[in-house]
């Protein structure tokens, strides 16, 4: 008869320990190509194994055990209508807030993320994966998202890291006192859009038409398009204006607004516009077009300026407003806040290429330059 060769494997587990209740060991025992549970009970010195079929109730009721003392990690859901290029950076910013409140990615928490990548119509369907998902909160990156997000969940929590005046765009009773589930950040567009002749007249004082570009799917744009006249009568200038609903309309839009003697343009911040910022670049230079929108991603792939919120210190802040929710607190009993940092970034490359000097007073207050 040849010999068995016999091998087991141990893992103490400490129920009982320190507590003068007999204490457990799991074993798994090989014979040949078989394996056997059993568990080993330790009573003072004395061991006994309970082999095979015998150990299945303890080791089903340590199993227990150990599942009602580690708690699930929390799902936070995360709907972003912008880009897929932004979005890592974006939730980065938000993850780096959670870690400084303390909060552990994997163990505490974990993300549910969709992201739109500026296709609008995409949201609904990505809102209602999240609300599947029975997250405790969602966080939103624009308007739109909010929008969505609040029809697919209308029960759950929401925090807007990034949008347009939530009270504008009906999210909100105040900004004070928002009732109801949603609260956040603004991103106070409708003062930058009256900002931005200001900081384009100062860069090309020659020009004295501007086209406007906008997303007519955005949900504040009535009032970004009376700032925009506001700003235009204050500086006597001509305002062109063109809407667009998806990518396919951009050529369209710019010739109009080149047919229609636009001198520059400033583009209004929306997840759209924001996907397609190349493309737009590219349409505009043809055309020789000092640009201005929102974000410093666009005078780095080109455009003149940008003047607009420090995005990233949005989705970090965002993070105190999950921490303050999770802990108990009603969303709408959480003011919204308005950022209170603005960024000026300026590309020299471009200005020296469309012939511009940009005035030293400027380049000071700036707090980005590219050479």
């Amino acid at each position: 008869m040849s010999a068995k060769r016999y091998r087991y494997e141990a893992l103490w587990c400490p129920v009982n320990a320190g507590k003068g209740l007999p204490a457990y060991e799991i074993m798994e025992f090989r014979v040949g190509r078989h394996s056997h549970a059993a568990v080993s009970l330790r009573l003072g010195s004395r061991r006994t194994f309970i082999i095979a079929a015998a150990a299945w109730p303890a080791l089903a009721w340590m199993g227990a055990a150990f599942g009602q003392s580690k708690k699930p990690p929390i799902v936070i859901g995360w709907l972003n209508a912008g880009s897929h290029e932004a979005n890592p950076r974006f939730l980065a910013a938000f993850k780096e807030g959670l870690a400084g409140l303390g909060w552990k990615e994997g163990v505490q928490f974990v993300v549910e993320e969709r992201v739109a990548d500026g296709r609008t119509d995409r949201l609904p369907s990505l809102a209602g994966e999240l609300a599947a998902k029975k997250p405790a909160l969602i966080v939103t990156v624009t308007a739109q998202a909010t929008a969505a997000a609040a029809k697919a969940a209308p029960s759950t929590p929401i925090v807007q890291a990034q949008g347009a005046d939530p009270v504008i765009s009906g999210f909100a009773a105040s900004l004070a006192r928002p009732g109801g589930m949603i609260t956040g950040l603004s991103n106070i567009t409708a003062d930058l859009t009256e900002k931005y002749l200001e900081l384009l007249l100062a860069a090309a004082p020659k020009v004295k038409r501007v086209g406007f570009l906008a997303d007519s799917k955005n949900l504040t744009i009535a009032s970004l398009r009376k700032a925009a006249q506001r700003s235009a009568a204050q500086h006597s200038v001509e305002a062109r204006f063109a809407e667009v609903a998806s990518p396919v309309e951009l050529e369209i839009a710019i010739s109009r607004l080149a047919n229609a003697g636009a001198q520059a343009l400033v583009v209004m911040s929306s997840p759209l516009l924001a996907a397609e910022r190349r493309h737009i670049l590219k349409l505009a230079l043809a055309h020789r077009w000092p640009v201005i929108s929102s974000s410093s991603a666009w005078p780095r792939d080109g455009a003149l300026l940008s003047y607009g919120i420090d995005n990233l210190a949005n989705h970090r802040r965002a993070a105190y407003y999950v921490d303050r929710i999770l802990k108990g607190a009603k969303a709408g009993n959480l003011p919204i806040e308005q950022p209170m940092r603005v960024e000026l970034a300026i590309n020299l490359k471009t200005a020296k290429a469309l012939g511009l000097t940009i005035p030293q007073e400027m380049l000071l207050r700036a707090n980005r330059v590219i050479e």
